[in-house]
């Protein structure tokens, strides 16, 4: 498949400069904490969330545990698993990551999910926040905001050669 260039929103080199910064302010919000949670949201965002946690233990003595969170997308409704117990996440700061970040969907059931324990602090992290929710939902560490039209597509290829792109 050929890709047209100028739809390239984020090269590698933007995206692996984005997710250390993200993690650096994930660092500063919890820099007084021993555990932090890091959820992923199946498949792109969990392959986000390990790229955090790879930075996280790199700068901070934080120990972090990653989380993956699968959910059918379409009709996410009761549809929201971890592959760790509530009681590993009890009591400790929740980061909740996706790669892009457009209705909102994903993250409020997945918000939503982990609402259901008594948690120290829950934040989201997106790489790309596109500005089109239906949902009263923010990310509160993001890569790039975008104004995009609602005919547009956002995405994100992570692999050797990452590449966020807009369709």
């Amino acid at each position: 498949m050929q890709t047209d260039l100028t739809n390239i929103i984020l090269t590698h080199e933007q995206i692996q400069h984005k997710i250390r910064r993200i993690a650096y302010q994930i660092y500063e919000s919890n820099v007084d904490e021993k555990e932090i949670v890091i959820a992923g949201i199946a498949e792109n965002g969990y392959i986000f969330a390990q790229r955090l946690k790879a930075i996280l233990e790199n700068i901070s003595e934080i120990k972090v545990i990653l989380c993956q969170v699968t959910m059918n997308k379409k009709s996410p409704h009761n549809t929201v698993k971890t592959s760790i117990e509530a009681n590993e996440y009890q009591n400790k700061p929740i980061v909740l990551a996706d790669d892009v970040l457009n209705s909102g969907t994903a993250l409020i059931y997945g918000v939503k999910h982990f609402l259901n324990v008594p948690l120290t602090r829950f934040k989201t992290a997106v790489l790309v926040n596109r500005n089109h929710k239906k949902y009263p939902i923010k990310a509160d560490f993001k890569g790039i905001s975008l104004s995009t039209s609602l005919h547009e597509h956002v995405v994100v290829k992570f692999g050797e050669e990452d590449m966020a792109l807009l369709k």
